[in-house]
Parts: structure tokens; C-alpha cells; sequence
């Protein structure tokens, strides 16, 4: 069995200690606990470490598909120095939110792959996260007849499930927004307006 890289002793107190000045500074009524990972997913790697939130206002942090919990997760992994390629060893969480996410995420995988061998058409999820994105080319790895790739870029960035021997489509480009006029009250530029 491998050594862990990440241990609550080892990494706990570090996490601890930046977490209770995010709760106190921002003033939210939160508790966690840093403890052992779970066995999520049969299909998934375990994490190393779990950090789970209670009190009232964690549905503030579950909020937006879990927003505020997942941007706490990423300040602190930045914070710690954890390297991009183990975020997946640690995991935050709230009333069983990630794991629920993990089991819809995998379905919605195996649920598109299943229309990709019908049509032959790719199919394109939603922008997600680099650890959502994993989940998906996990839960799709026993395939033989299709594969899953990574498209885009920063937030848009985005899996594509297509038939094993298609080439990757180019991705959807973000709408183009003109920048906001200074002087129009932050409308865009336009037609000229006539008074009648």
C-alpha cells in the first residue's frame, strides 16, 4: 500500500489554523473537523484528508453549486502550497455535498456517453472545475468505443465525450462582450437615441 503524501497530523494543523481566520474574519457560523478521508467512489481515488464544515451557515456555503465552499477549498490549497496535480488528496465538504456532486457528475458521464454511441455526435458539458473534470474522465475510462478530452481554456474550460476515432472539435469560444463605455452610464456603445 502507498504512503500517504498528506496526513491530518501533517497537514492538519496548517489547514486549522488558516481556516479559523477565514471563519472569524468572515464572521461566518461555522465548524469543521480535519479528519481521514473516505472511500468515496469504487471508480475515484480516495482522498487523504477531509475537512467537513457544520453550523448555520453552511447552505451559505453550499450555495451555487457549492461556490464558497469550493473557492475556500482553492485559497487553501494555495495558501499550503499544494501542487495543482494533489488537490484531489484533500476535500472539503458540507452535508455530504461533494459526495452527492461525485455521484451526479458520474451518471451525467456514463448518461452522455451513452448519447454519444447512439448519434456519434460529441457531447459537450458544461465549464466545470479541473477535480469535476476528472471525475467525468474517470467515470469514463472502461470505455472502449469513446473517450472523453479536456477543451478550452481558464473558466471555460470544459470535457468533451466523442466517438473514439473523431478529432476533437474546436472549442465553444465564450460570447465576445464589448467593453462598457465610461461616459453611457456603463451601457455598451449603440445607435444613437432621438428625443421625440
Amino acid at each position: 500500500m502507498d504512503e500517504k503524501k498528506y496526513t491530518v497530523a501533517g497537514i492538519g494543523p496548517r489547514i486549522d489554523s488558516f481556516l479559523r481566520n477565514i471563519i472569524r474574519e468572515g464572521g461566518f457560523a461555522l465548524t469543521f473537523e480535519i479528519a481521514e478521508g473516505d472511500h468515496i467512489h469504487p471508480d475515484l481515488d480516495d482522498p487523504e484528508v477531509a475537512v467537513k464544515f457544520q453550523g448555520r451557515d453552511v447552505d451559505i456555503l453550499l450555495e451555487n453549486r457549492g461556490e464558497l465552499l469550493l473557492a475556500i477549498e482553492h485559497l487553501t490549497m494555495e495558501v499550503l502550497g499544494v501542487p495543482g496535480e494533489d488537490h484531489s488528496r484533500i476535500y472539503f465538504d458540507a452535508n455530504d455535498y461533494r459526495i452527492l456532486r461525485i455521484e451526479e457528475l458520474r451518471l451525467s458521464a456514463v448518461a452522455a456517453a451513452e448519447k454519444v454511441k447512439q448519434t456519434g455526435a460529441p457531447f459537450h458539458f458544461n465549464p466545470m472545475s479541473s477535480r469535476e473534470r476528472r471525475i467525468v474522465h474517470l467515470s469514463l475510462r472502461g470505455e472502449s468505443s469513446i473517450r472523453s478530452e479536456s477543451a478550452g481554456s481558464g473558466p471555460y474550460r470544459q470535457v468533451v465525450i466523442l466517438p473514439i476515432d473523431m478529432p476533437l472539435p474546436e472549442p465553444v469560444r465564450p460570447p465576445h462582450r464589448e467593453p462598457e463605455s465610461p461616459r453611457s452610464g456603463g451601457r455598451r456603445p449603440g445607435p444613437p437615441r432621438f428625443n421625440r
